[in-house]
């Protein structure tokens, strides 16, 4: 199997996946306490990125779980808002993302987000459909809502293959 078929998946960490959005997760340090100090706000983690005259709208997704290796046949994206998955359940999934080259998507990357991790598309950017690992997942989703056409896909020529990471 070729190279340019397969990805190997890494670590969703904030400066691998800045390129295409915002990792959400509760790492580092909290910026402030609340709730009397019974709970720490990891605060602004994300931009919620919304074109007029649409709005940021609160919806919940329940998905198919899948295993590695993955066949990835299509891409997205949305051009109108940023898009936001929310885990609600602590499980591993698996973020596909494409870099844009005129167009279309470049070669795809490939991230695992460890439990408890989200992420947020930048508006346009290319990505894989919601994909679970192993059981079926629950995600509360933060994204545009209005008229209008916010989504483009892009089927791949060739399938590309997701791998794990070498242990």
């Amino acid at each position: 199997m070729s190279a340019r078929r397969t990805i190997v998946t890494e670590p969703l960490t904030r400066e691998a996946f800045a390129p295409f959005g915002d990792v959400l997760d509760t790492s580092g340090a909290a910026d402030f306490e609340i709730n009397g100090g019974d709970a720490k706000r990891f605060h602004d983690r994300g931009h919620i990125d919304c074109l007029a005259p649409g709005r940021a709208g609160l919806s919940t997704v329940f998905a198919v779980g899948q295993s590695l290796p993955y066949e990835m046949s299509m891409l997205e994206r949305h051009p109108l808002g940023s898009q936001a998955f929310i885990p609600m359940q602590a499980e591993p999934w698996l973020v596909t993302v494409a870099p844009d080259e005129g167009g279309k998507p470049g070669m795809p990357r490939a991230f695992i987000a460890a439990p408890g991790q989200g992420v947020n598309y930048h508006r346009g950017t290319w990505h894989g459909v919601l994909t679970p690992l192993g059981t079926p997942a629950r995600f509360a989703v933060v994204d545009w809502i209005g008229e209008g056409k916010n989504l483009e896909e892009y089927w791949l020529e060739a399938p590309k293959l997701v791998v794990s990471q070498p242990k």
